[in-house]
């Protein structure tokens, strides 16, 4: 089932990732978008791929971009684990138990051409799902999906032949260091 949230808040934080308040996500992202709270999802299948998605055309940021399974904000008082299954239900039709952390202390801002900027603290994240899962992804969310095998989408993506948001950039760049057996509770 997607929840539909009227008014999505985001999490404000001091320097030190401190809450300090909230604020309504469609005003956050501006050209002095405030420190917030955020995630990133890595969804593998049982063969060692990743799904990656493709940004809804008209996201406010980075629109039609390839990127991870799914980001999002933890609503004041939820859970950060809570938040990632929501957005993965309703972003792509996933339900899943479990997720666990990859990139714990994750932090990035970065500037859109137009001068929009994206500035988080965004912890990542990993799910797991059976292979021959079909996701149901949002038109609203994600204009396409693929399943691609993570040695392949890594490789891709640090060569630049695949160009990506640039928090999955700079997540590929950390993760790729690491064997993706490692990411296993």
């Amino acid at each position: 089932m997607r929840d539909i949230v009227e008014v999505e808040e985001v999490v404000l934080l001091a320097e030190d990732g401190t809450p300090v308040g909230t604020a309504p996500k469609a005003g956050v992202h501006t050209e002095h978008t405030p420190l917030h709270l955020a995630f990133s999802c890595y969804v593998f299948d049982d063969d060692d791929r990743l799904l990656v998605t493709r940004r809804a055309l008209d996201k406010r940021t980075w629109p039609g971009v390839w990127t991870n399974s799914a980001c999002g904000h933890p609503a004041p008082g939820e859970e950060i684990e809570d938040a990632v299954r929501r957005r993965l239900d309703t972003e792509l039709g996933l339900m899943v138990d479990r997720v666990w952390p990859i990139l714990p202390d994750f932090r990035y801002r970065a500037v859109m051409p137009n001068g929009i900027v994206e500035n988080e603290i965004c912890p990542v994240f990993r799910a797991a799902v059976p292979s021959g899962t079909v996701p149901d992804p949002s038109p609203d969310e994600v204009a396409e999906v693929k399943w691609i095998p993570w040695a392949d989408f890594s490789t891709r993506v640090l060569s630049g032949d695949f160009d990506v948001s640039p928090w999955c950039r700079l997540q590929v760049e950390q993760l790729a260091e690491r064997d993706t057996s490692t990411w296993m509770p």
